[in-house]
Order: C-alpha cells, then structure tokens, then sequence
C-alpha cells in the first residue's frame, strides 16, 4: 500500500521560510498529480499547490510568488519550500496523491504542522 510521509513543519518566525518533504513509498511516476493543501481549524481543507506528472504546477492565489512545488522523481519525494511566511500561513499541512488509472488511489500524509510567529 502506498504511504505518504511528511515532514519539515514547525515554528518559523514571519519573513521566514520551510520547507517540507513528503516522502512516497512508491515510485513517484506512478502518481499523476501531488498536492499540497492545509487546513485550519474550524476551516476546510485548502489546496495550497499541486504539481502532475509532467512538471505542470499550480498555486493558490495567497501563496503565489512565495511557495514552490517540486517534486525528485528519484527520492521518490515531493517538496514544498515556503518563503516570506505569513502568520495566516499557519496549519497544518498535508500531502496528497492521485492515481487516475488502475490501480486508482488518492491518498493523504499525516500531516505536518507549520506555526509562522514572532
């Protein structure tokens, strides 16, 4: 079974950056789609990023020019590097992954927390 494990969350002071990893045990280029979203609580889930198989990336709005999605097809691992940190950047943050054909999957990581305080 395919398992997502993140890490590189904590606390950061603003302007400051992180950068977090989500390991696969699998094969990335058998995944078409990673992403990364957070969630607050007593919010939904927000997608922050996501990036396909090709290399395409996408962000949301509140993180473009300051977050980049990436992925290294041989650690098998994905990453998300965070700058200019804002404090309403804190959540937690999880790692997903999607399958489209057979075998399907859409899977989710533990999640990692980020806190951007002074």
């Amino acid at each position: 079974q395919v398992q997502l494990v993140e890490s590189g969350g904590g606390l950061v002071q603003p302007g400051g950056s992180l950068k977090l990893s989500c390991a696969a045990s699998v094969s990335i280029f058998s995944i078409d789609l990673m992403r990364w979203y957070r969630q607050v609580p007593g919010k939904e889930r927000e997608l922050v990023a996501h990036i396909s198989s090709g290399g395409d990336t996408n962000y949301a709005d509140s993180v473009k020019g300051r977050f980049t999605i990436s992925r290294d097809n041989v650690k098998n691992t994905e990453f998300l590097q965070m700058n200019s940190l804002k404090a309403e950047d804190t959540a937690v943050y999880y790692c997903n992954a999607v399958r489209f054909s057979i075998p399907r999957f859409n899977l989710w990581g533990q999640g990692t927390p980020v806190t951007v305080s002074s």
